[in-house]
């Protein structure tokens, strides 16, 4: 779903790492990636908030409409932002265990902020 959803790439797997399973999720180019993981062991039950955000900033408009697409063709749900900032410039869907992704029609980069106190 997540793979699907926002046009990523399985770049590795492993199964039974100590009792957890897991895939990582990439795109060439990128020096990042979402490691989804999921314990053999012990169930565990979703406990997201409306503020637990995985956020996507993507600047040029047709590619972030094909990626709202796509997301929604995946299987998350578009809602309603809790904070509104998010609903400017951008979207909200939800996975069904009730996590988030924001898709941002917007650019960013990641030069350090000023010190806010916020950290």
């Amino acid at each position: 779903m997540y793979r699907d959803g926002l046009g990523l790439s399985v770049i590795a797997r492993f199964t039974d790492h100590d009792g957890f399973d897991g895939v990582m999720l990439g795109a060439d180019g990128i020096d990042y990636h979402i490691e989804l993981t999921c314990s053999r062991r012990h169930a565990v039950q979703p406990s997201p908030t409306q503020e637990d955000l995985l956020v996507f900033y993507l600047p040029e408009p047709d590619a972030w409409r094909l990626a709202c697409t796509r997301i929604v063709a995946a299987g998350f749900r578009p809602v309603a932002s809790f904070n509104p900032y998010w609903d400017r410039s951008g979207r909200t869907f939800e996975d069904p265990d009730g996590y988030r992704v924001v898709l941002q029609n917007a650019a960013w980069t990641n030069r350090p902020a000023p010190e806010t106190g916020l950290a």
